[in-house]
């Protein structure tokens, strides 16, 4: 009796830590996910253009271009609706949270340094950039590990040429 109560004990034990990394690689998978369309989204927006600050000899990126290019990427790279929910199909659960989006334009001095206190984030710009900061949660798959939740940070600059 007392080997089928070792065995039992032994395989739940082996479960849970199967369970564990099971858990720890989906969530390594979203963090990987978000990372990238973060960037994505950032270097899209990065890439707005200003066409009449262009035209006087001015490079600068367009603010509202950018942001709306931005959110675009992020729908469609994390499978969000326009309010930031994941869509059915997405592998998130929470909505995505754009906490930070800093447009560096040509009124600042170049190389600049990038400092955000609240969220000890440090980049330093060659020239006109996009700083983005979003909080992404893991939808754990079995509430074996304890809750994550990720600033996740993305940065780029215009490319010209």
């Amino acid at each position: 009796m007392y080997k089928a109560v070792l065995i039992v004990a032994m395989m739940t034990l082996w479960i849970t830590v199967h369970m564990m990394q099971v858990e720890e690689e989906l969530a390594m998978k979203t963090l990987s996910q978000g990372k990238r369309a973060i960037n994505r989204a950032a270097h899209a927006a990065a890439q707005q253009v200003d066409k009449s600050a262009l035209s006087e000899g001015i490079v600068r990126i367009d603010e509202s271009a950018a942001s709306t290019e931005a959110a675009l990427y992020l729908q469609h790279n994390l499978q969000l609706d326009a309010s930031g929910k994941p869509l059915p199909n997405s592998f998130l659960r929470h909505p995505v949270q754009v906490l930070v989006f800093d447009v560096i334009n040509s009124e600042e001095t170049f190389p600049y340094r990038y400092w955000n206190p609240a969220y000890h984030y440090e980049a330093e710009l060659r020239g006109p950039g996009v700083v983005i900061i979003a909080k992404v949660v893991y939808p754990r798959a079995f509430n074996v590990m304890e809750p994550l939740e990720w600033e996740i940070r993305g940065v780029a600059e215009l490319v010209i040429g």
